[in-house]
């Protein structure tokens, strides 16, 4: 079997590192976007706008490393075993769905211009939820760091949870619209920022596949409301 030659181990487990990093740094984002929307403090808000530049330009920087990585491995001859070269493919696409949970993040924060004009309390239901999409974001990255299959497993489960929070979230909408308790337009803000939470949710299991396929082989497919491992070939 095919061993990876050091140099490109090294600039692998680089690159794992600073994709690391780039979760850590979009899970600020997340973090500040919420906090924009809770509080309705649009300078928040504009910050948190202001700090996806970084996200973008680490996000070009890292794909171009790792084209130039392979690209390095073609010239010299050198050959990457298996699991580098699986190892690589999790580092890019982890990246671009990285920088998709920053939109997200960015989506949410020029949101809480419109919630400042309603003054309905956000739902206690709402911040469960929020906390369930930078939780999920959180085990995803330490799972990248950790190479740790099992939490990525874990990341899989948790999609359901912020599914269920939407779900149960839109009832309660639906209810104190009909008592008059809620206006139209502030369901309808709050239907918003939910579906961005179940795409950031949906993000992370993308990464959270790529992981377990990084690590095992094994591809993982979502069928019937459960995630099954296809073994590796």
């Amino acid at each position: 079997m095919p061993t990876t030659p050091s140099g490109f181990s090294e600039r692998i487990e680089s690159l794992r590192s600073q994709l690391f990093e780039q979760g850590r740094r979009v899970q600020s984002l997340l973090e500040m976007a919420f906090n924009g929307l809770f509080s309705r403090d649009l300078e928040q808000a504009k910050r948190c706008v202001a700090a996806d530049d970084e996200v973008d330009k680490v996000d070009v920087e890292m794909e171009r490393a790792a084209v130039a990585l392979l690209g390095d491995a073609v010239k010299e001859g050198a050959t990457l075993d298996q699991d580098s070269l699986r190892m690589v493919l999790t580092i890019v696409k982890c990246n671009n769905e990285l920088e998709r949970v920053a939109d997200c993040a960015v989506e949410i924060a020029e949101l809480a211009a419109h919630m400042r004009s309603l003054t309905s309390p956000l739902p206690d239901t709402f911040r469960v939820m929020a906390n369930s999409s930078v939780g999920i974001l959180r085990d995803t990255c330490v799972s990248i760091q950790k190479k740790d299959a099992a939490l990525a497993k874990v990341v899989l489960q948790s999609q359901h949870a912020v599914t269920a929070f939407k779900d149960a979230l839109l009832r309660d909408a639906e209810e104190r619209i009909a008592k008059g308790q809620m206006s139209v337009d502030f369901a309808f803000r709050l239907h918003e920022v939910a579906t961005v939470c179940e795409v950031v949710a949906d993000h992370c299991t993308n990464m959270a596949e790529q992981i377990i396929y990084s690590m095992t082989g094994a591809i993982v497919r979502h069928t019937e409301a459960k995630w099954i491992e296809l073994p590796r070939s």
